[in-house]
Parts: structure tokens; C-alpha cells; sequence
């Protein structure tokens, strides 16, 4: 039997437990260029605003997180408001078995929902991969759509080594001349969206790829 994926809303009381899967991301890889693991305050303020405006997903399997994704403003200005940064961390190890494309899909629903149109990624990518960075992310969202727009070189210092940080984009719907408002999360009706998800055998099949899944440098 494939595994079911439950998907949820974030809220406040899992911050511990989301600060706990993103730790290592900043402690031993340059996938975040956090050099400092937040605080357990400082984080669970990051879910907070998030969840003012956008959806933060908790992802869990047999009651345990296994991944959360979210998004945040693209940029803060007005006619930026259809445009958002996704991001999405899986526990490590725990790649390549469609938990990743499970969130993302789900994530993409609800931001339709709620008329945002572009999703933009800001990963951090090498030319060079070593233990502390491969290029999995980049070819993780290349798959599920995403096109790559942008390259800023040598623009991350970590561990001893520059990095790269490319842009890849996706849009989720059509841009009019008069595009329908923002609606806040608080606004938008998902529940059908977040319920469990029984996984396709293809995506259980997959063999785990040598990186794990993130987006924005920044955490």
C-alpha cells in the first residue's frame, strides 16, 4: 500500500517541531545561506506572518512532519502583489518519495484560489557540487514547471566557498488587464485541498535524489 500524505495548515505550536527539520538545512548545507539557526521565538514570529497573508503547509506521514512549504511576498510593493517566493524543506533523507511535489501541488491550489499568479524560487545552485550543495532543488522545480529567469554569480559565501543563486518562475495563471485582488489566506476556503493524499506509485518508485528539496536561500 502507498503511503498517505496528510497536509495541513501550519500553526504556531509546530514551530519547535518545523525549527527542528530546517535546523540541519542551516547547520550543514548551503541550500539556506543562514549561517544561524533561528531562534524558537524568531521562527515561530516567520509562521505568524506568513500565515497573515499566505499559507504555511505542515506535510506529515503516520502523524510525523515530513515537510513544510510556504510562500512569501515576492516584493513588498503593490504591483508586486500577484507574484510570490515559494519555498519548501523535506526532512532530509526523505526525498523522492512525491512528498515534495505533494506540498507544492497543494500550495499551488490554494494560491490560485487566492489569484496569485506567479511563483517565483530563489535557490541556491553551483557550478561545482560538494557536500554542502548539489543541484537537486533546481531540477526538482524544473520538473513540476518552473523555468529558470535569472543567475546571480558568486553571491552566497558559506562554508568556505561562493556560491551561485538562480531565480526559476512559474506562472499559475492568466494575466489580464484588469487581474482579479488578492485575497488573503484568511479569506480563502481550502479545506477540501488539505486532506490526506495517497501518493502515486511513480512517485513512491523514484529513487532519492542527492539533495533536498528547498527554495529560498534565505530560509
Amino acid at each position: 500500500m502507498n503511503p498517505s500524505l496528510s497536509i495541513r495548515m501550519a500553526s504556531i505550536s509546530d514551530a519547535a517541531s518545523l525549527l527542528s527539520l530546517y535546523r540541519p538545512y542551516v547547520e550543514q548545507t548551503a541550500i539556506t545561506f543562514e549561517y544561524t539557526s533561528p531562534s524558537l521565538e524568531e521562527f515561530s514570529s516567520r509562521i505568524a506572518h506568513t500565515l497573515e497573508r499566505y499559507p504555511y503547509l505542515v506535510g506529515e506521514v503516520n502523524g510525523a512532519i515530513i515537510g513544510y512549504a510556504y510562500v512569501a511576498p515576492f516584493k513588498e510593493r503593490a504591483a508586486y502583489d500577484w507574484a510570490v517566493e515559494t519555498s519548501i524543506y523535506l526532512k532530509m533523507g526523505l526525498t523522492g518519495h512525491g512528498y515534495g511535489r505533494a506540498l507544492y501541488q497543494a500550495l499551488e491550489q490554494i494560491l490560485q484560489r487566492q489569484n496569485i499568479l506567479n511563483l517565483n524560487a530563489c535557490i541556491a545552485y553551483t557550478s561545482c557540487e560538494d557536500a554542502h550543495l548539489t543541484n537537486g532543488s533546481a531540477c526538482f522545480h524544473e520538473r513540476l514547471g518552473y523555468r529558470l529567469v535569472g543567475t546571480f554569480h558568486q553571491c552566497g559565501y558559506k562554508f568556505g566557498t561562493w556560491y551561485d543563486m538562480i531565480w526559476m518562475e512559474k506562472m499559475i495563471g492568466p494575466h489580464s488587464a484588469a487581474p482579479a485582488p488578492v485575497l488573503p489566506i484568511t479569506q480563502v476556503d481550502c479545506s477540501d485541498l488539505l486532506k490526506s493524499k495517497p501518493l502515486a506509485k511513480e512517485c513512491v518508485a523514484q529513487p532519492p535524489e542527492r539533495a533536498a528539496l528547498a527554495g529560498a536561500p534565505g530560509g
